[in-house]
């Protein structure tokens, strides 16, 4: 895990833990919200968040006190994401049968399918059409909008969070911006919406 080059700290146990309570905690419901936007599985967001606070712990030292504590937590969030993804990426799928036949032959299956967890999550937020619209777009895409327009990083923290130059960020944020565009003109079209 790369994590900025900056001179490595000598906290003491109680300056560990009080960087931890007071600096990194406060951004736990960002860090869930932007880790299930990248999963889209609620048990896999909450596994990316435990393992990006047990590395921020681990990694503590390398941290500058003072310095954008949100930040350091989403770079570290992304880069295990990009590594968990790479790696499940390479295995076979698994699936259990066993869950699968135990379903089938419950009183469940006659019952109404439960909602889309996406969509109850974010319904709050943004409506069902947008959020299904920026589900669908590639990770990339879908990163770049959710830092800068929905946790409202600058160009240069995006940068930093997520390895990449400033102008490929712009062009990156452009690009998904003109793509969740494409993808929601018919719907603003429904909803009275005049598109050029």
């Amino acid at each position: 895990m790369e994590l900025e080059e900056t001179a490595k700290q000598h906290y003491t146990d109680s300056e560990r833990q009080q960087i931890f309570d007071n600096e990194f905690m406060p951004h736990i419901n960002s860090m869930y919200n932007f880790a299930y936007r990248l999963t889209l599985d609620q048990d896999d967001s909450k596994d990316l968040v435990q393992d990006t606070y047990l590395k921020a712990y681990r990694f503590i030292d390398s941290f500058q006190q003072g310095t954008n504590a949100k930040a350091w937590l989403f770079r570290i969030l992304k880069n295990s994401f990009i590594n968990d993804y790479r790696k499940k990426s390479k295995e076979p799928s698994k699936v259990d049968y066993q869950e699968v036949e135990s379903y089938y032959n419950s009183e469940e299956v006659d019952r109404q399918i439960t909602p889309d967890l996406r969509v109850e999550a974010l319904k709050d937020m943004i409506g069902d059409e947008i959020s299904n619209a920026l589900n669908s777009l590639d990770v990339d895409f879908r990163t770049v909008i959710i830092l800068c327009d929905l946790e409202g990083f600058k160009y240069d923290e995006m940068a930093k969070i997520l390895d990449i130059p400033i102008g490929t960020v712009r062009s990156r944020l452009h690009r998904a911006r003109n793509l969740l565009k494409e993808k929601l003109s018919e719907y603003a079209k429904q909803m009275g919406y005049k598109t050029a």
